[in-house]
């Protein structure tokens, strides 16, 4: 049972950082005034948002220490919010944000993260 928590946290945690990639994509597609801008923003923003969070954020990020991985997850996560916020969708910004805060907050208290010594495969 205690796999099925980890692992459905670890999947909320996963689609919540495909959702701030869309909703990185969203704004810039709203906020450009022209066509190439919207495009350049639309693709851009996501994809340096997606190169951060694997430099620094992800499970094996190769330059993330406990802290700047912290930066890097309120940065991501609260600029989504922020975009959401700024797209008049205050209701769902702050949805998303408190569950953003209550996946993180279940993971970390519950030591749910794949790169615990629980989440190593017991079949060998």
């Amino acid at each position: 049972m205690h796999e099925i928590w980890r692992w459905s946290n670890l999947g909320v945690a996963f689609g919540m950082e495909l959702a701030g990639l869309g909703i990185f994509a969203w704004w810039g597609w709203r906020t450009g005034d022209h066509l190439a801008l919207r495009v350049l923003l639309a693709i851009g923003l996501p994809v340096t948002a997606a190169i951060v969070w694997g430099l620094f954020a992800a499970p094996t990020a190769d330059y993330g220490s406990p802290v700047v991985t912290t930066i890097v997850k309120i940065a991501f996560f609260g600029l989504a919010g922020l975009a959401l916020w700024s797209l008049d969708h205050r209701v769902v910004a702050a949805a998303f944000v408190l569950t953003v805060a209550a996946n993180l907050l279940i993971i970390h208290a519950g030591n749910l993260s794949p790169d615990t010594p629980a989440a190593v495969s017991t079949t060998r």
